[in-house]
């Protein structure tokens, strides 16, 4: 790491953060333009945030093909900003009875075909399934085949078909305990399976708004520094003020940290990453701890190895006071 990255700052330095992710931000959704994946990833480092993996939800194919034609094309001239890891697609494949805003009329059947042509595009680095759907062996197989992430959620799976689907190839689970079956103690599901099982690891929306307290602390006991990664989940609400935004054909509301859909569900967040450290430290997580969810553990998850002089410097409250991509200061809070 280049020494005194920060030099005549003062406060806690981190790595930099790492966010598997974000749906948009800063006014912008990756569903509905995939193009401005660059735009927040230049946004992103005032945030704290020097890596990301740019998410699109349940949508037609082509806007799957159009979000990994932005990332193989690259960055436009002097661009500097958060580097996008690679693509997350959130679906299609998902169950209907746990789809929360995704759109129903875009959900479809697994499908090897589809997945050849996403491979053939990209391929994404991350995917989204439902395992209890049928056919969907086969599609997790391919996938990790081609060296995709493949995440459950979204899903209404018995824990059972959740462990199996990991003998398939799938090991890690999208935004755990949200959008998917879960603790009934006759009856576990999906995040029973998780968090009870070695070969998983998981995203976790720690906004206060998600996940209650106790289950934050359930999960990091379960599961460990190790096998989690903070995620924002973030929309197009982050780093804006509230209002209505949109989710790919979905239009949103915000009031605080919530971001609702128009039947009132939970639409991703609005909350950037050191609201979720902080939400963690008060449950006692240690700085080694936090560390590993925001920076190493998610990088590790994704198979990103981050430059060293990706910092972050945090003052006593927790807000970003500056930001340094590969040893360079890119942001620097006025007055700081």
């Amino acid at each position: 790491m280049p020494e005194a990255v920060f030099a005549g700052l003062s406060g806690r330095e981190m790595p930099g953060f790492v966010d598997i992710q974000v749906n948009g931000g800063f006014g912008f959704d990756f569903t509905a333009d995939p193009s401005s994946i660059w735009e927040v990833g230049a946004h992103l480092p005032r945030l704290g945030v020097t890596a990301f993996v740019p998410t699109v939800i349940t949508s037609p194919p082509e806007v799957a093909v159009r979000a990994l034609e932005v990332l193989a094309h690259g960055p436009p001239p002097g661009w500097v900003g958060a580097r996008p890891i690679g693509l997350h697609l959130e679906g299609p494949m998902i169950s209907p009875a746990r789809r929360g805003v995704h759109p129903g009329a875009h959900i479809v059947d697994p499908d090897v075909a589809l997945v050849d042509e996403l491979v053939a595009a990209g391929p994404p680095l991350m995917v989204t399934v439902a395992p209890e759907l049928a056919g969907c062996e086969a599609v997790v197989r391919r996938l990790a085949d081609a060296g995709v992430v493949v995440a459950v959620g979204h899903s209404d799976a018995p824990a059972g078909v959740v462990r199996e689907a990991a003998t398939w190839g799938a090991r890690h689970a999208t935004h755990l305990f949200n959008a998917m079956s879960g603790l009934d103690h006759r009856n576990p599901g999906v995040a029973a399976a998780v968090l009870t099982h070695d070969h998983y690891t998981t995203g976790l929306i720690a906004d206060g708004v998600h996940v209650a307290p106790d289950l934050l602390r359930l999960a990091f006991l379960t599961m460990g520094a190790g096998r989690i990664a903070l995620v924002t989940d973030a929309t197009s609400a982050l780093g804006t003020r509230p209002g209505n935004h949109r989710l790919g054909d979905t239009e949103l509301s915000i009031e605080g940290l919530e971001v609702r859909g128009p039947e009132g569900q939970l639409a991703g967040g609005a909350a950037p990453m050191a609201h979720l450290l902080g939400a963690m430290r008060r449950l006692e997580c240690g700085w080694a701890d936090l560390t590993a969810m925001t920076s190493t553990t998610p990088a590790r998850i994704v198979g990103y190895v981050p430059d060293p002089g990706n910092r972050v410097l945090l003052d006593d409250d927790l807000g970003v006071a500056a930001t340094a991509i590969a040893g360079e200061v890119v942001y620097r809070r006025a007055g700081s």
